[in-house]
């Protein structure tokens, strides 16, 4: 019986995402798009927008509505509280949660030949920072509360004899009603987390990933990591849940584990750091090493990390690489490339110097090897930058297996990851800061409608003309077909770039 509902199951990908940002929404369907599968998501004002949350409940009757997929990739702060930064927040109850998570057992039912994957997140020490003006100056812990917030949970737990002035100063400046708010949110965040390991352990979910949203190795979240590392070895879990550093790269990693699933497909994956010491590397807001994040989203994206004969090469370009070693790791990637061996390269640079990252991204281009790789990657923490730039790579290979394979789609994720990686977050943000400060709009977290349409106009003309020289570089026979930029989140932290690329006639 089994057998035959899976027969008529679409051959798709289900996926209700963290939230509407491009890297969350857009980057994980157009993965399905290079694979030459469909990533299916609920309809867009489903999801909210920032401070707008999206609909958990309509999101569950989509859910029951739609037609039976092969996989289901399920954010579970979308599902439960409706997107990360509502996650943040009081307000859903537990019994609530509860509830909502009772629909990963309904799909089993509805589609009981389905893989379903769930990710979460545990809870950041720092609540949404936006400042007290327009719809925002009601929002939890407005300016300046969320700064007193976060430097609070910060803090070691307890606070170490150095810290305990400071942590009484901090609790008295947020007042112990928005304190205890905060507090008794992480523990909501922390018991609904517990109830998901809980959700896999019943056999309701197939693979479960908790994600540590941005966090140091010390602070209010290191007794939730060991309590809920605890209990998935208390449940016998281990092999089927993971608790690693990240967030927003989670949809696009499970998307990728979905489509090496469909084309039965284990990628082989060798990692060569730009250092000997690469591995070691701590990102500032992760809690592990590097070589632990890379693991993890290896396993996490259904690879195996080997020594040789790879699938594909991960290259992976730390801070503070010296020109020596520069040259030795352009010269492995071309090396690799005339061999035929696909390149995936994932550039954390930009932790400490994004000129240094754009410098070496100029190089790539300028020479015409980034026209060469399989994937790019280059913004935002560890994680986030290698989980895309595995997933890019993973969604081409499953294509390819599928024969499916869309080559179009790939070269146009990769354009819109330098633009947006490169010449977005290297140039044209910082101008769009500057430009605001000289207007005395000092925080750039939330754009009051009228600041926010002219700093779209801006962002889109500088951008454009950005896009266009990129292109010429990196696919020289390719001209923008169309193209729209936006800010999606009124904000100057991320861009949306809507492009489509033709090979010129």
């Amino acid at each position: 019986m089994k057998f035959l509902i899976a027969l008529v199951m679409a051959a798709h990908i289900m996926l209700v995402p963290l939230d509407d940002r491009p890297v969350t929404y857009q980057l994980p369907r157009l993965l399905g798009r290079i694979a030459g599968v469909d990533v299916v998501t609920p309809p867009h004002a489903l999801l909210g927008n920032y401070l707008r949350f999206g609909d958990p409940d309509a999101i569950v009757a989509w859910l029951n509505s739609s037609k039976p997929a092969t996989s289901y990739v399920i954010s579970s702060d979308m599902l439960v509280y409706g997107g990360l930064v509502a996650s943040r927040v009081p307000g859903v109850t537990y019994d609530t949660a509860d509830l909502r998570l009772r629909e990963f057992a309904t799909l089993q039912r509805r589609s009981p030949g389905a893989w379903i994957g769930a990710f979460g997140t545990i809870m950041r020490l720092a609540p949404t920072g936006v400042p007290a003006l327009g719809d925002a100056a009601h929002f939890f812990a407005a300016y300046p509360a969320w700064t007193y917030l976060q430097d609070y949970a910060n803090l070691h737990d307890p606070p170490l004899p150095r810290e305990e002035a400071r942590a009484q100063k901090l609790a008295a400046l947020a007042g112990p009603q928005l304190l205890q708010a905060y507090l008794q949110t992480r523990y909501r965040d922390y018991a609904v987390d517990h109830l998901l390991i809980a959700r896999t352990a019943q056999g309701r979910v197939d693979r479960l990933v908790l994600g540590q949203d941005d966090a140091k190795p010390y602070g209010l979240h290191v007794k939730e990591l060991h309590a809920l590392q605890a209990f998935v070895e208390e449940r016998g879990v281990s092999s089927r849940v993971a608790i690693e550093p990240g967030a927003d790269e989670l949809g696009m990693a499970f998307v990728a584990r979905a489509l090496a699933r469909q084309a039965r497909w284990r990628p082989r994956i060798e990692v060569r750091y730009s250092r000997p010491d690469g591995g070691t590397y701590q990102d500032p807001l992760e809690f592990a090493p590097l070589d632990v994040t890379v693991d993890s989203l290896i396993r996490l994206c259904r690879g195996k990390r080997v020594e040789r004969n790879p699938d594909f090469v991960l290259y992976v370009r730390v801070p503070k690489t010296n020109a020596a070693t520069d040259d030795a790791l352009v010269a492995a990637m071309r090396a690799d490339v005339a061999r035929a061996v696909p390149v995936s390269f994932a550039d954390l640079s930009f932790e400490e110097s994004y000129a240094d990252q754009g410098a070496f991204a100029r190089r790539l281009l300028q020479s015409g090897l980034a026209g060469h790789l399989e994937a790019y990657a280059s913004w935002n923490t560890g994680a986030n930058t290698i989980g895309t730039a595995l997933a890019e790579a993973i969604a081409a290979g499953a294509g390819r297996r599928l024969h499916t394979y869309d080559a179009l789609a790939h070269r146009t994720f990769t354009f819109m990851r330098f633009v947006d990686d490169v010449d977005f977050h290297v140039r044209v943000r910082p101008d769009l800061n500057a430009w605001l400060n000289a207007q005395g709009v000092t925080d750039h977290t939330y754009l009051l409608p009228a600041v926010a349409a002219q700093t779209a106009a801006r962002n889109r003309d500088e951008l454009w003309n950005d896009a266009v020289a990129t292109l010429a570089q990196l696919y020289p026979g390719y001209h923008i077909a169309s193209m729209r930029i936006t800010l999606p989140w009124d904000r100057t932290f991320e861009t949306r770039i809507d492009t489509a690329i033709a090979p010129n006639l």
